[in-house]
């Protein structure tokens, strides 16, 4: 479920309260915060904040990440979300998706082919309420925040946060939500998403080696598994800088154009899985002797007969 993400963006938005009541003109969600240099020193943090305009009856709202230090230093802002009518006093469904589309093209446009324009659409028939579509709300600001994080935000702030939205994006609270993003994805937009995720990683531990700094063994930040009658499909992707080498001294090159050429890659598996039933049995066997099944009964030769028979497993399960 959303609430179980922190921060929760789509939580905080749904909660906002109406325009009028707000005692400022901006409303905040911290994202993560770095510890302080000193007792007597304000940690630094990186925010989601949204800004009405005007201030007192409002026509469109702004998104925006910032690093927050003594002044706030903008990282990313959202295309405008317009208003309706002038007294509208939350964001409506319309608003929702329209947010949601431009933070998915903001994240493809941090990918390596940059020169295309993102081109996502909503997929229709999509629910907005429940919980998958939250998640898959929740997922997305994660990996804007992670990316922003990444080519945007300060050094003491990077090196504070990176690890807090790792951890968030390769939790297992992550898994359901990347099934509902790939499925609204589709096919091309997934490769392109991965490609995106993948090459920030990449960009991180580069800088963390280049700092002589080693960098932790990252998961990879997708990974899922979708299931139907008798097929299992497992599907991966991982930046090959973050898989260990059998031999990493063999591995490395004297050629800089090699080493950058091996440096950025990623590893894309896909794992399927058939199963086939090669025999099934199944009969009803009385519960009483064959003496008291004569003296009450007909007989054992009267009995029920099994009309449907239903077996269902799942890669969770251990078959014995």
């Amino acid at each position: 479920m959303a609430h179980n993400f922190v921060p929760d963006a789509w939580g905080w938005i749904s909660s906002l309260p109406p325009f009028s009541q707000w005692r400022t003109n901006t409303m905040s969600l911290c994202i993560c915060a770095t510890p302080s240099a000193s007792a007597s020193s304000q940690p630094a943090s990186m925010t989601l904040s949204v800004a009405k305009t005007p201030p007192t009856q409002p026509s469109y709202l702004t998104f925006s990440i910032s690093a927050n230090y003594r002044e706030p230093i903008f990282l990313w802002t959202s295309k405008p979300v317009h208003l309706k009518t002038k007294a509208q006093q939350s964001l409506d469904e319309q608003d929702m998706v329209q947010l949601f589309v431009d933070v998915v093209n903001q994240v493809l446009r941090y990918g390596p082919d940059n020169s295309s324009k993102p081109s996502f659409r909503f997929p229709r028939g999509q629910q907005l309420h429940g919980g998958s579509f939250s998640d898959g709300f929740n997922i997305v600001f994660l990996s804007l925040a992670f990316l922003v994080c990444i080519y945007e935000a300060p050094r003491d702030l990077r090196h504070g946060c990176l690890d807090s939205l790792r951890t968030q994006l390769t939790g297992p609270k992550c898994r359901g939500a990347a099934k509902t993003l790939v499925k609204m994805l589709g096919a091309n937009l997934e490769d392109q998403w991965m490609q995106t995720m993948n090459l920030a990683v990449t960009n991180w531990m580069v800088e963390l080696r280049s700092s002589h700094h080693t960098p932790r063994a990252a998961s990879p930040l997708f990974s899922y598994a979708l299931q139907a009658s008798g097929l299992w499909k497992v599907q991966l992707y991982c930046p090959v800088i973050a898989m260990g080498m059998e031999d990493p001294a063999a591995a490395v090159a004297q050629d800089e154009r090699l080493l950058f050429s091996l440096t950025y890659q990623q590893l894309e598996g896909v794992v399927q899985l058939a199963v086939a039933s090669l025999d099934i049995r199944c009969d009803v066997d009385p519960l009483v002797s064959e003496t008291l099944m004569a003296e009450r009964g007909y007989g054992s030769e009267e009995k029920h007969f099994p009309s449907r028979v239903m077996l269902q497993i799942t890669p969770g399960d251990a078959v014995v």
